[in-house]
């Protein structure tokens, strides 16, 4: 059967109305979300949040290799993505500020750009790839938005490399492959479980598919220049160690005990509960029913007993997208697969679960799902760049007042420990002296903001001392002041 040009097996056509709406619901929540992403993160100046605050004065310093890059050489391609040339802008143009911009605005549009070349690669049979890019999207990443994990950019090249794995076809196939698996995996070493991922939905094509040899030939050259960029650049002694501990606790599963995501877990519960209690009774809208009756919970929780704000933990969240993401791309690569034919004689029992993800009980139940998890990601959010907006404006105060606590090591310093608790659960304790500085007007302030429980810095006296001798577009002054704060923790 053809639907806008493009081929959709019977069974699903089946569902009628159900099965487009799902799908359209799906396809624009990742576009609404892609394109929200960019305009709230803007908006809000949320690159500046938590690791943000130091990523963003790097550039605005025009120093972000020397700063941090250099320690994580193994994520290349992000530096060259957004850091690069938003650096660059600042050197040709000497506005502080609008670098910032233009590195927000290239990270926080990593997710469009992803979609975008996931629909112009998807060559699957009614785009089901695209589809399940933009439920990965809308679900997965509002997780962490806000924060500057890599795995930000991971995820929105894991889509487009997933379909050119499948359906790159021409002389620059290979080409093409083999750029989109370097890029991927030159954006965090988590994503090279989204790339073996990719391989093993190619071998499902067949061991000895060119499809499949081809990803794996590219896989392995990727690698190799992947291991050669982290030998010529390592990472500093004390960042090493940092690094290495970060790693250990990756896949923690205490991370899923986070107030978010025990919200979400309760939501789908009660949802998937109320829907087999209503199945009976409201017979094809028993999703509809039940997606009502756990929104009106939700606003009732909302309004009189949360007290949570999602903050500090989106950046322990990213291991969710490493993990899910590729189980995501596991069934696309197979859904694709059966919409083809080529799972049903080969991998049968691959081909039952496609038949019972798509069947009609499940799209029904999936439709309230996605519908309710948007809505907590919404309200979340809201609460999130609400929080966001009254903690830099709170920062912004002090970076421009009088107040000062000279016990903290000089006259021109001022404690954040003057924010209230409940504003400094937005704090990210080692990056509030560069947030002080990018929050003050023309990146002047008369005071750095300093929190006293801060026990990591990022840079040390000589790199702090070297960018406040050097030209900049960061007000000298300004530049002198971290200098002072980096010389009085001086981690060599």
């Amino acid at each position: 059967m053809q639907i806008d040009g493009a081929y959709i097996p019977r069974r699903w056509t089946a569902l009628g109305s159900e099965g487009q709406a799902l799908r359209t619901l799906i396809i624009a929540a990742g576009i609404c979300w892609s394109v929200l992403f960019v305009m709230i993160g803007l908006r809000y100046g949320l690159q500046m949040y938590a690791d943000g605050s130091i990523f963003s004065y790097s550039v605005a310093a025009e120093d972000a290799w020397k700063f941090h890059w250099h320690n994580i050489s193994g994520r290349l391609f992000v530096f060259l993505y957004s850091y690069a040339p938003a650096e660059a802008y600042v050197r040709l143009t000497g506005d502080a500020h609008g670098g910032i911009v233009v590195y927000g605005l290239l990270f926080f549009a990593a997710p469009l750009f992803g979609l975008v070349a996931t629909y112009a690669a998807d060559r699957s049979r009614g785009r089901i790839m695209l589809g399940y890019a933009c439920l990965s999207t809308a679900c997965l990443c509002p997780l962490v938005f806000g924060f500057p994990t890599e795995v930000w950019v991971s995820h929105a090249l894991f889509w487009p490399t997933l379909a050119v794995g499948h359906y790159s076809r021409g002389r620059l196939a290979g080409v093409a492959v083999f750029v989109m698996l370097l890029a991927l995996i030159l954006s965090h070493a988590g994503a090279l479980i989204f790339a073996v991922t990719i391989l093993m939905t190619l071998f499902l094509r067949g061991s000895r598919d060119a499809a499949f040899l081809r990803a794996l030939g590219c896989f392995v050259a990727a690698v190799a220049i992947w291991a050669v960029v982290l030998a010529a650049f390592r990472p500093d002694p004390l960042v090493a160690d940092i690094l290495y501990r970060a790693a250990l606790h990756v896949f923690d599963i205490a991370i899923l005990s986070g107030d978010l995501v025990l919200l979400l877990l309760v939501t789908v519960a009660a949802y998937v509960a109320a829907f087999c209690a209503l199945r009976r009774f409201a017979g094809r809208n028993a999703h509809l029913h039940a997606a009502a009756m756990v929104a009106a919970a939700l606003a009732v929780y909302w309004l009189w007993f949360d007290h949570a704000l999602h903050a500090d933990n989106r950046y322990y969240l990213r291991t969710l997208l490493l993990v899910v993401t590729p189980m995501l791309g596991a069934l696309a690569g197979m859904h694709a697969l059966y919409a083809e034919g080529r799972l049903q004689g080969s991998w049968p029992l691959l081909s039952g679960v496609v038949a019972a993800a798509t069947g009609p009980l499940a799209t029904r139940l999936a439709a309230g799902a996605v519908g309710l998890v948007m809505l907590v990601h919404a309200v979340e959010t809201a609460k999130f760049v609400t929080g966001w907006e009254r903690y830099t404006a709170a920062v912004r105060t002090l970076a421009t007042g009088s107040l000062s606590d000279p016990a903290l090591g000089d006259a021109r310093f001022v404690s954040s420990g003057r924010i209230g608790d409940d504003l400094n659960r937005l704090s990210w304790l080692s990056t509030t002296p560069f947030l002080s500085v990018l929050l003050a007007p023309r990146l002047a302030p008369t005071r750095l903001v300093v929190d006293p429980r801060s026990n990591f810095f990022w840079l040390s006296c000589a790199t702090a001392t070297a960018s406040a001798e050097a030209d900049r577009a960061i007000p000298v002054e300004s530049r002198r002041l971290v200098q002072r704060y980096a010389c009085l923790h001086d981690q060599g």
